[in-house]
């Protein structure tokens, strides 16, 4: 052992201790994946210079109500839950003018979701699911496939978009959400 004299310690250099630190920090910043969140996968219209004035006659109109309490509102009438909605859209995209409070046709239907400040968005997805899923129903009974089946298509398989295209052609997908009221 060494002998020091009286009064003074070793000495350890940690000026290099930074600078391992610093090289630590910048290698885990670069090896971690950060996982973001995904959202809603929706496909948004394109912005338009001016907006598009179409007139919708008031019987091609689906309306479903959401309220601050989420209560849902159809065509007028409380529904205490949302099971029957998927099958009330199929029968009004459907319709072809054979009920005059439907609409005229499939490519003329709009179905309207209009919510309150204070619905939650749980019960805002759950019917914004329910819609589309009546919509994916639509597409894959025309292709003959069960509706999961029918949504796994693979988009960059010729054979399996030319299906996809032929089931949803003369369907569109008219979903308009309202801006919320206060």
């Amino acid at each position: 052992m060494k002998n020091y004299p009286k009064g003074s310690r070793p000495q350890l250099s940690t000026g290099s201790m930074a600078d391992i630190a610093f090289l630590l920090l910048i290698f885990f910043l670069i090896t971690t994946t950060i996982d973001s969140e995904k959202g809603l996968l929706m496909r948004l219209p394109p912005k338009l210079d001016r907006p598009i004035d179409m007139e919708i006659h008031e019987r091609n109109l689906f309306n479903i109500l959401l309220n601050s309490q989420d209560q849902i509102m159809v065509e007028g009438k409380l529904m205490n839950d949302i099971s029957g909605l998927r099958n009330d859209v199929i029968t009004f995209v459907l319709n072809k003018g054979k009920d005059k409070n439907s609409s005229d046709s499939p490519e003329k239907a709009v179905v309207s979701i209009k919510t309150n400040r204070g619905t939650t968005y749980k019960q805002y997805i759950k019917i914004l699911d329910e819609v589309q899923a009546a919509y994916f129903e639509i597409y894959a009974e025309r292709a003959g496939l069960t509706p999961d089946v029918f949504r796994a298509l693979d988009q960059k398989d010729p054979k399996q978009r030319a299906l996809y295209l032929k089931a949803r052609k003369g369907i569109p997908m008219n979903i308009s959400i309202a801006k919320p009221s206060n």
